[in-house]
């Protein structure tokens, strides 16, 4: 609900949803072309060179700041209303639950973490799905309890939102006559329903949602690093099963608490609904205290699960294509180490202060106690365009899309395109991105009259943006690839443009069989348009002859969201139990040999890479078994 009380959810979690399926293609690609890849920028270079090189740093970079900028602007709102701490203290707080364990732990502790808290992550969703439809409310007493939320005149809403019953004293619209609460019709929707597939803003917002997630998925290098870690079998149909689980999330919670905060007509304004405060108003209604520590435990393991990958991300790309790239060519492992160790904890204080520098006298406090003046000038700029510009959750969320989708079709041609033009991909970025920013503040000026941050963040005015930044991207590299500068280029040769770090042979043991990876990728091909197909179009076309939702057809859909939630939850908890099964036995039977002092019958699992030839050798000869691992994983290694 980024926009107050229109019916969305269904449009975000399909929006947001076909990005990670899709995403499947370029994973796979990417084991196939690139198996030495450490970040999606280090491709670029290989294949486009410098200028495409730092052009798509830049957006890479962008694209990690609006993520982690969403998590602290709604993670923030959210601990504010629940605990009462300030929103600026807890901004500043939330960075250091991740900068502890990532900077300790690094990608392995990152992914194993993301694991736990998914799980948790679903058993609050579970719990907060059967106590709405199954021990509070029913699927029936919702639709009654929405269908009397939309029967109410203005006149009567105003007197029910208003101080002592009367006109004079409400507050249900604000002054320029915009309606803040749930109460009355909704404008644009099929009989004025929340019930409806049929709704212009919802429209607006799906495709919206879509643009701006392409952006942070193909954008964002903690996706390609997930990619570059997984093993090839793995990364197709990785990405595939996590779509549809997650898919879940947004589907079921919105389902039941979205829709109950409206239904029963919660004083929640469209100010506290964009910044994400939905949930943790409905659960304290329901569940008091329970609920308000369910959604707080919730929100952590979401911040901190995200907020991990996109430290490691840009510790990734700092380390290996700013340092090595241009500082240190040279480095050895241990200097990426570092540095990689350096930047998290940065990055993290960098966040921190992003958030809490929000008036020019803090930051002249901050300005007089540390030795960088000039980075707190920065910060106080940067979080004008938030804080004092009263951005919130929602308003970012929606922006997005204008600042990085133009690179989106770039880097899918990067992949998948041997005619891409590098000098292309840099004009096609670049020119995305500035038509989209004039798209946007000329269509605030043509709707509304003037460029305001309220104008700029309504549906038209944002989708006019997102659609220019990654549609004249789009149109702009295949023009110049096909008819201006075409390249004919051998992918087969791609890899070999990718320079490993001394001993960094890690996943690069086995000979990759180029048989399987074409299976694998004809396999999720088929598969990811096939569900990009049903979740984008199907879907929604089959529910439009619905028009506005029967008690029935609300029964059925709410029982499918709750299926669709435990099922995820099920194959998000057990599947990944399974796959490790042989290497959880190895690791619970070494525990079980120390306790008792024996010594196991397996070798050393350094022993065992090195029995295994390489299939990238290094004009370095390897000195030690341990240097091996990958960088990010030696933390884990070291504290061992």
């Amino acid at each position: 609900m980024a926009h107050g009380f229109r019916n969305y959810h269904d449009r975000y979690a399909s929006g947001a949803t076909i990005q990670v399926l899709l995403f499947g293609v370029l994973a796979i690609s990417l084991k196939d072309i690139a198996p030495s890849a450490h970040t999606m920028c280090e491709i670029v270079r290989a294949r486009w060179g410098k200028s495409a090189h730092i052009t798509f740093l830049i957006f890479a970079f962008l694209a990690n700041i609006i993520v982690t900028s969403m998590l602290l602007l709604g993670g923030a709102a959210t601990v504010q209303a629940l605990t009462g701490v300030r929103y600026e203290l807890a901004s500043f707080l939330i960075p250091w639950g991740v900068i502890l364990y990532t900077s300790a732990g690094g990608l392995k502790a990152t992914f194993m973490a993301s694991y736990f808290h998914t799980m948790i992550i679903f058993a609050v969703l579970l719990a907060m799905i059967t106590v709405v439809y199954i021990k509070v409310y029913s699927s029936d007493q919702i639709y009654n309890y929405l269908a009397q939320t939309v029967s109410y005149t203005p006149e009567e809403c105003e007197l029910i939102w208003s101080e002592d019953g009367t006109a004079e004293t409400s507050f249900y619209t604000n002054d320029a006559g915009v309606k803040q609460y749930a109460c009355g019709s909704v404008p644009g929707n099929n009989g004025g329903s929340y019930l409806t597939m049929l709704s212009s803003d919802g429209l607006m917002f799906g495709i919206i949602n879509i643009v701006g997630n392409f952006g942070t998925v193909f954008v964002d290098q903690s996706y390609w690093q997930s990619a570059i870690a997984a093993r090839p079998e793995s990364a197709a149909k990785g990405y595939l099963l996590g779509g549809i689980c997650w898919f879940a999330i947004p589907f079921s919670l919105a389902t039941s608490l979205g829709l109950t905060s409206t239904a029963l007509m919660l004083p929640i304004n469209k100010d506290e609904a964009g910044s994400g405060l939905v949930p943790p108003a409905v659960a304290d209604y329901l569940m008091g205290t329970a609920g308000s520590a369910l959604v707080l435990v919730m929100l952590f393991m979401a911040i901190v699960s995200t907020g991990s990958a996109e430290s490691i991300a840009v510790s990734s790309l700092v380390a290996y294509d700013i340092y090595r790239e241009y500082i240190n060519p040279e480095a050895t492992g241990q200097q990426i180490l570092w540095v990689s160790r350096v930047v998290i904890v940065v990055f993290g204080i960098f966040m921190g202060l992003f958030a809490v520098c929000f008036l020019w006298d803090t930051c002249v406090v901050f300005g007089q106690l540390t030795i960088f003046p000039s980075i707190m000038f920065i910060l106080f700029s940067l979080k004008i365009a938030l804080n004092a510009m009263g951005l919130n959750l929602g308003w970012v969320y929606l922006f997005m899309g204008v600042v990085i989708g133009s690179a989106v079709i770039p880097l899918w041609n990067l992949m998948t395109w041997r005619k891409a033009s590098g000098k292309g991909a840099v004009i096609a970025a670049w020119g995305g991105f500035a038509l989209a920013v004039i798209g946007w503040l000329v269509g605030a000026k043509i709707q509304s009259g003037s460029v305001t941050v309220a104008n700029l963040g309504t549906n038209e005015v944002m989708l006019s943006g997102n659609l220019i930044a990654i549609l004249s991207s789009g149109i702009i590299h295949y023009v110049y690839s096909a008819f201006i500068d075409p390249q004919d280029f051998d992918f087969a040769t791609l890899d070999d443009n990718i320079h490993l770090v001394e001993q960094d042979l890690r996943g690069l043991g086995d000979e990759i069989n180029k048989d399987d990876i074409r299976r694998s990728k004809r396999w999720i091909i088929r598969r990811g348009y096939l569900l990009t197909f049903i979740l984008i179009l199907v879907w929604p076309i089959l529910s439009v002859p619905a028009g506005v939702f029967t008690q029935e057809y609300f029964a059925f859909w709410v029982l499918v969201s709750i299926a669709w939630g435990f099922a995820a939850a099920i194959t998000i908890s057990v599947l990944p139990l399974v796959e490790s099964q042989s290497e959880l036995g190895a690791v619970f039977n070494g525990m079980w040999n120390y306790m008792r002092g024996v010594e196991g019958t397996m070798r050393h699992a350094d022993e065992m890479e090195v029995a295994a030839p390489p299939a990238k050798t290094l004009d370095v000869e390897p000195v030690k078994p341990q240097a091996e691992l990958p960088f990010h994983d030696q933390l884990d290694h070291e504290e061992a």
